[in-house]
């Protein structure tokens, strides 16, 4: 690997703004925005809009669009 050319590689927190959940992992997001965490070190941290504590995929609240597919729905109407 070629020194100096790599972004840092350091822990970062990422705090969904919606459903409330933080996370503590490794990243080379940059934030000017720090955060105390459990353990008493200050670290970066990133907000994002979405998230498994907010997305309706993962919470559950995902609307069902097309139940009949589209293919059949054309056949119902224009025959065929």
């Amino acid at each position: 690997m070629q020194q100096g050319i790599h972004p840092e590689y350091r822990p970062v927190v990422f705090r969904d703004k919606t459903g409330g959940l933080s996370f503590l992992t490794r990243s080379t997001a940059a934030s000017e925005r720090t955060v105390e965490w459990a353990d008493g070190r200050t670290y970066p941290v990133v907000d994002v809009e979405t998230s498994s504590a907010s997305h309706p995929f993962y919470t559950g609240r995902a609307r069902l669009m097309d139940t009949e597919g589209r293919v059949e729905l054309y056949r119902r109407r224009y025959g065929g």
